[in-house]
C-alpha cells in the first residue's frame, strides 16, 4: 500500500472527497446557514477550526489511550465529548470577542457539536488508518472544502433570491438542486486526486 502524502489528502478532502459533495455529511447546517455569505463564511471558519482541533485531540486519544487500553469501542462517545468541549470553548470565545458573528450564527453554533461532518472526519481518519500528519491534512482540507461548499451555496442563493423560482422548488428544493449541480461540478476534479 502506497502511503499518501498529507498534502494530497488535504487537496482531495477539499475537492474530490468533499464532505458535502462526496459524503453528504454536514448537510443540516449547510442548508440552514447558507443564506448570506458572511454568516456562511463565519460558520465555515468555525467548522474548520473545530475539525482541526478535534481531529488532533481524537487522534491522540484514540492512538495513545483507547487502543493501548483496548477500549476502541468507546471511540464514538469519546469523540463526541471532545467535539462538544471544543465547540463550547469556541462558543465562549466568539461570544466574547466576535459578538456579531456569535449572534448571526445563533442556534447553529452549538449545533456544530452534532455536525456529522466533524464526527465523520474523526471516524474516517481511523477507518483509513491515517498517520498524524495525514489526519491533520484531512481534517483541515475537509473544513476548507466544507467552507468552500457553504460559501458557494450562499453566493448562489443570494444571486437567485429575487429570481422567479416555481413555488414547489422554493427554499430547500432549489437548494438541493443547486447542491446536486455543484456536486456534479466537483466530480470533474476526480481525475486529479482520489483517496479511499
Amino acid at each position: 500500500m502506497i502511503e499518501l502524502n498529507p498534502f494530497i489528502i488535504f487537496l482531495a478532502a477539499i475537492f474530490t472527497n468533499n464532505m458535502i459533495f462526496a459524503n453528504f455529511l454536514g448537510m443540516c447546517s449547510y442548508i440552514a446557514v447558507s443564506n448570506e455569505i458572511p454568516t456562511a463564511l463565519g460558520l465555515g471558519q468555525a467548522v474548520t477550526f473545530v475539525l482541526a482541533i478535534t481531529s488532533v485531540i481524537n487522534y491522540l486519544i484514540y492512538d495513545y489511550i483507547l487502543v493501548p487500553l483496548q477500549l476502541e469501542y468507546l471511540r464514538f462517545i469519546v469523540f463526541i465529548v471532545s467535539i462538544a468541549a471544543i465547540v463550547q470553548l469556541l462558543e465562549m470565545v466568539l461570544e466574547r470577542y466576535l459578538p456579531n458573528l456569535y449572534y448571526a450564527l445563533g442556534i447553529f453554533l452549538p449545533l456544530i457539536t452534532v455536525n456529522c461532518a466533524i464526527l465523520g472526519v474523526s471516524l474516517f481518519m481511523i477507518i483509513r488508518e491515517y498517520t498524524f500528519m495525514q489526519s491533520i491534512g484531512f481534517s483541515i482540507g475537509s473544513g476548507i472544502g466544507w467552507t468552500l461548499a457553504i460559501v458557494a451555496l450562499a453566493g448562489i442563493r443570494q444571486r437567485i433570491k429575487n429570481a422567479p423560482i416555481p413555488k414547489g422548488l422554493e427554499g430547500p428544493g432549489i437548494t438541493l438542486i443547486i447542491t446536486g449541480l455543484m456536486a456534479l461540478a466537483f466530480v470533474g476534479f476526480s481525475g486529479i486526486v482520489q483517496i479511499q
